[in-house]
């Protein structure tokens, strides 16, 4: 399990690098954009939507990049003062419960939506515009997946912690319960 965790951690640590990137990129657009339009008088739908469609990818690709560094939004009135234990604990009940269902109902709601718009390959509504809308839809789809991997990894974690944590405990209590010279037998074979 440790090492399926570790695969979907890497994967999300790749692609929130690689979006980083499209925020810069942003910023370089953005900025020909009202350069092109109020210095040179010229406008570009185009790249006004591109402006648009990065800023799209960088929110929704790097979602999953956020959840594995546990910078989402929370309201962490008691979160912050729990064991890791408990946190682990809540991190679980809130990755089952509550984000793998609303994420995947996001999918199953958008497949519909991002096929139809594959279908016929819809344009920009706009003169001059980026014919990919179909494109920018799918983002939504893999946001989804990013989403539901990170997910998965996350939910690992915390069960990894979980059992460490029982286990730890277990053998502690059964520590203590021994006479010394048992537990020094047990530390005995447990240092060979």
């Amino acid at each position: 399990m440790k090492q399926i965790s570790f695969f979907i951690d890497q994967v999300s640590e790749w692609l929130g690098k690689i979006t980083a990137w499209f925020t810069l990129l942003m910023v370089v657009l953005m900025t020909s954009v009202v350069v092109m339009r109020y210095g040179l008088n010229i406008g570009s739908i185009a790249l006004q939507e591109s402006v648009s469609y990065f800023h799209a990818a960088a929110l929704l690709f790097a979602a999953g990049y956020t959840l594995k560094y546990d910078e989402h939004v929370r309201v962490d009135v008691f979160y912050r003062h729990f064991s890791l234990k408990k946190k682990a604990m809540v991190n679980l009940l809130g990755h089952l419960c509550l984000l793998l269902p609303v994420v995947i109902f996001i999918f199953c709601m958008s497949v519909e939506y991002v096929a139809n718009a594959w279908q016929i390959k819809e344009a920009s509504a706009e003169p001059g515009g980026l014919p990919l809308v179909y494109v920018l839809k799918s983002f939504i789809l893999v946001f989804s997946v990013v989403m539901v991997l990170q997910a998965v990894s996350e939910i690992i974690k915390s069960i990894l912690l979980l059992t460490q944590s029982q286990s730890q405990s277990q053998t502690q209590s059964q520590t203590q319960s021994q006479s010394p010279s048992q537990s020094q037998q047990q530390s005995h074979k447990e240092s060979i």
